[in-house]
């Protein structure tokens, strides 16, 4: 991966378990592939927790402190992740804070809660305790105004499930005005880091399906995607620019990234790497599954790519419009959906860590 760090792309990898921290595949990973982050979310600790034995052990203590369930969970994930941070701790000093991030995100049952929702981000913050932990929230109303008063208070954050435009405008706008926050009262901008992360395979399912639905329209297909991404990426571009951000630049501040996320390909018929070649860019991240960064490197054809073709990118969704595809109705949908699974993996885990932790006591 050591082609996308050279045109200016971080790869972080959108996994994390126990064994692979433990048993040194997270680490092979930094030192070999140039992953330089790691993303977690519900459904990746619940395939983590829930399989093999590493984490029995803790699971018994947990079990005889009586913690509840909700309570364990938390006591293994944090564990986990701070002993991730570590891991990628020298890559966070030796890039000043550009990288060495660890996701770990906040219970996504607090989805429409700004004030549960900044609660828990900041005692996430404090718990887990390390300057490279990114906490995750999600980009729906409510997370709007908590993004904007945790990166108040001087701390990193990955906003997740954004799908559309407008949202991630408001993205943007609510990490800058933070940002503005924490420079009025005094803070250091420098400490905060951000991405803004765009799930995109899911984008191509649904509009797919929408397609397929309204008939005759398949030269539309498996191409919202990477367009909302193209055209995403030039808001970036202008969100970080002018006179607004060059005054919080000079006090150290630094832009919110964008990050694709989802970028595994759903769709057998699209190739497999689409979602990597096509979104190449200065200033991104790319977290992958392990088997996508495989399959880059095995025939991925890295080229600077993210800038072409945004006018047709523009012109896409006017297409998709006149076709019957509701961009907003889509968009929306898939950011509800996205709550739900997230909700439904998180539940799903924590019955069966009680399940697991009933039979070890």
């Amino acid at each position: 991966m050591t082609h996308l760090s050279a045109l200016g792309q971080s790869v972080w990898i959108d996994f994390l378990s126990r064994e692979s921290i433990r048993e040194g595949h997270l680490q092979h990973l930094i030192d070999e592939d140039s992953v330089v982050g790691a993303t977690s979310n519900p459904t990746i600790f619940q395939k983590a927790m829930t399989a093999g034995n590493a984490y029995d052990e803790q699971l018994r203590k947990e079990a005889g402190r009586g913690s509840n369930v909700r309570e364990t969970f938390w006591s293994l994930a944090e564990r986990d992740i701070k002993d991730a941070c570590d891991l990628f701790r020298e890559v966070w000093d030796g890039g000043a804070g550009r990288d060495g991030y660890v996701s770990l995100e906040v219970d996504p049952g607090l989805a429409y809660d700004t004030l549960a929702t900044y609660r828990e981000a900041i005692r996430l913050h404090k718990v887990v305790d390390r300057p490279n932990l990114m906490v995750k929230i999600p980009a729906t109303k409510p997370g709007l105004a908590a993004i904007e008063d945790v990166v108040a208070k001087g701390h990193s954050i990955n906003v997740t499930l954004i799908f559309s435009l407008q949202r991630y405008a408001d993205v943007a706008e609510s990490y800058v005005r933070g940002i503005e926050r924490l420079v009025a009262a005094g803070g250091d901008p420098s400490t905060v880091a951000s991405v803004a992360s765009f799930f995109i395979s899911r984008i191509d399912t649904e509009a797919d399906r929408r397609l397929d639905e309204i008939g005759s329209h398949d030269e539309l297909k498996g191409k919202l995607a990477i367009a909302n991404a193209k055209l995403a990426y030039q808001h970036y571009k202008r969100a970080f620019t002018g006179e607004r951000w060059e005054y919080l630049a000079g006090k150290g501040a630094t832009p919110q990234r964008v990050l694709w996320a989802s970028t595994s390909t759903k769709n057998p018929d699209y190739m497999d790497t689409m979602y990597v070649e096509e979104l190449i860019g200065a200033d991104t991240v790319n977290t992958m599954p392990e088997e996508t960064i495989r399959d880059f490197q095995d025939h991925g054809k890295p080229a600077p790519r993210l800038e072409q073709g945004v006018a047709q990118a523009q012109r896409l969704l006017g297409e998709l419009a006149t076709a019957g595809v509701d961009y907003d109705d889509l968009t929306d949908t898939l950011e509800r959906e996205g709550v739900e699974k997230f909700s439904a993996s998180f539940n799903e885990l924590l019955q069966a860590l009680g399940e697991k932790q009933a039979a070890l006591a």
